[in-house]
């Protein structure tokens, strides 16, 4: 790697050629400050916060997007460029709406951060501002383009890293706007609910419907019997909304904070994860030992199954006729539970707490109904339950050591990785790869499909097959592994796919960290690192070895495939339009 020797703030260093100026001020602890920047994702220099003085130059540069080379001579903090960023946050804030106290993102807000960082005390431009309507037709997501500060990092991640590209910028000037096209909202148009426009935005642009006020109002009904469960991604991501460092493992903390809220059951997800290796176990077998159609494609991120139903409805008789695992749970609790429970189904209000926007929609699917009820209530994801939490007025880090209640409170260390991109192929392989040998297998770590590269295969000797195995995750990476399936350029048996980078840990109702964490720390790996933590600690690490699941199937369910499981466990999937009508 070929070195430069550059002067930031009159500090000579040595880089590597060719970074970035705001690269290279890092590598020198030298803070410039950002908003429209997102590593690898949005590197426009569109907003000009982060202009430096290069010598030489006649104007001020974007340090974001200039390369440094031998003997380049930067200033990040002279009046020139101190008053220039000033002016640019003036005139940001001049069209903003500015309801700082009642905005979801108050206090983890970039721009109200950088005002504050740059001493804006006053506003010396005052000007036409728009009244954009809000566009809260969807049930994930929510827009309010009055906040909006063009930063283009929703549109980047939409249409560059996942390409669903609903939603770009529309008209010039003044009157720039991102939206979706002809004015629809993001209810009318292919957008998928993942949710990951929210987690890129600095500002309260974009966010999550909020659904807690049902939530309270259910707890608040003594004639319903409210429980909740929780995805395996949301004990090692909550933690950070209460200050804990990224890639802690919270899962006492969430359960003891979740009964003080006054659920009357706690359970985890995880339990629905093993229940849906079986299921989807019992498809991949019987598919490979049958003929039926291959590659068998995982089901359980809704974001994924919707971006299908959009952009490769060829693809629905390959998917999974499995539930995700939290809808499947939700049917169990009102089938399984409420009978052993002796509870009148309809008084069971089933609560999901997942890191993912998409199972909001997901939730309200009509075939997502196995009792005649709603198999799950409402969702909400790791950012509302930080906030129902901080409203009841809860020190989430002093709380009782908690487990998960019973009788569905046990779960294997192959159902909490689910929470990780490769984590539902390597749970199934830890199963199907004993069914199908007939031995027990020491070795269920299959690093082949660990990581966060963008799509990973590997082939694995399972009995007499040599099993071949696809990754993705992100759908960028799964258009990309989609079109390569169809041009006949590749084959396999299994494939999982995940909508969101990294998959659920790093879903779209998931913590957000700033521009300036997120750029540089990969929360993809230290939310998974935990994530794996937890599994090698489990006592039971394969789905089929569960006692209660075991236990489902014995009592309830008699084997995986039944018709009773394909009841209440299985759905199917529907053709949907592509592109809206003007």
């Amino acid at each position: 790697m070929e070195m430069v020797n550059i002067t930031i703030d009159t500090r000579q260093i040595q880089v590597p050629k060719g970074i970035t100026v705001l690269e290279a001020a890092r590598q020198a602890n030298i803070k410039i400050p950002t908003l429209c920047f997102l590593k690898e994702i949005n590197e426009i220099g569109a907003c000009r916060m982060c202009v430096v003085e290069i010598q030489g130059a006649r104007s001020l540069q974007a340090a974001c997007v200039y390369p440094v080379s031998e003997g380049l001579v930067i200033w990040t903090q002279t009046p020139a460029v101190r008053e220039a960023r000033k002016v640019t946050m003036e005139l940001i804030l001049s069209n903003h709406d500015k309801k700082c106290l009642t905005c979801v993102r108050s206090r983890n807000c970039e721009l109200q951060k950088l005002s504050e960082e740059l001493n804006v005390k006053a506003l010396r431009f005052e000007g036409e501002s728009h009244d954009y309507p809000l566009d809260e037709l969807s049930p994930s997501i929510v827009r309010d383009p009055n906040k909006c500060v063009l930063c283009r990092r929703c549109v980047s991640m939409c249409k560059n890293v996942q390409t669903v590209s609903v939603i770009d910028t529309n008209e010039r000037g003044f009157n720039t706007i991102v939206g979706s096209a002809f004015n629809k909202s993001l209810n009318e148009v292919p957008c998928v609910n993942c949710g990951q426009c929210i987690t890129v935005c600095p500002v309260g642009a974009l966010r999550e419907k909020d659904d807690t006020d049902k939530v309270w109002e259910a707890l608040a009904n003594k004639d319903l019997h409210v429980v909740v469960q929780t995805a395996p991604a949301v004990r090692v991501a909550l933690g950070e909304e209460f200050g804990m460092p990224i890639g802690s493992r919270a899962t006492s903390n969430m359960i003891a904070a979740l009964r003080r809220l006054g659920f009357k059951k706690v359970f985890d997800t995880d339990t629905a994860a093993d229940l849906t290796i079986m299921e989807e176990g019992t498809e991949l077998i019987h598919r490979i030992q049958n003929g039926g159609k291959l590659p068998l494609i995982t089901s359980c991120s809704p974001g994924w199954i919707k971006f299908c139903e959009h952009n490769f409805p060829e693809f629905l008789d390959n998917l999974s006729s499995c539930k995700s695992p939290h809808e499947m749970f939700g049917a169990v609790l009102k089938s399984y539970y409420a009978e052993k429970m002796g509870i009148d189904p309809a008084k069971v209000y089933v609560v999901s707490i997942m890191p993912c926007t998409a199972k909001k929609f997901e939730a309200q699917r009509p075939e997502m109904s196995a009792t005649g009820y709603p198999d799950v209530d409402v969702v909400l994801t790791t950012r509302e339950l930080a906030r129902m939490i901080r409203e009841a007025a809860i020190d989430f880090t002093e709380l009782p050591e908690r487990q998960f209640d019973d009788p569905m409170g046990e779960a294997s260390g192959a159902g909490v990785i689910f929470g990780a991109t490769g984590g539902v192929m390597e749970a199934a392989l830890r199963t199907v790869a004993e069914i199908l040998s007939g031995k027990s297998i020491d070795n269920i770590e299959y690093a082949q499909v660990r990581g966060v590269e963008g799509i990973k295969e590997a082939t694995v000797q399972v009995g007499d097959i040599a099993l071949k195995a696809a990754v993705a995750h992100g759908l960028g990476n799964a258009r990309k592994l989609l079109e390569k399936i169809k041009a006949g350029e590749a084959e396999y048996h299994f494939v999982e796919i995940m909508a969101c980078p990294g998959g659920c840990v790093n879903g779209g109702g998931q913590p957000i960290q700033p521009s300036e964490v997120r750029s540089w720390v990969d929360l993809r790996s230290e939310r998974a690192k935990a994530i794996y933590e937890e599994d090698r600690e489990m006592p039971i690490r394969k789905s089929h070895e569960n006692p209660r699941v075991k236990a489902l199937y014995d009592e309830y369910f008699e084997k995986p495939g039944s018709h009773k499981s394909h009841k209440y466990l299985h759905t199917h999937y529907v053709t949907r339009e592509n592109y809206p009508e003007e």
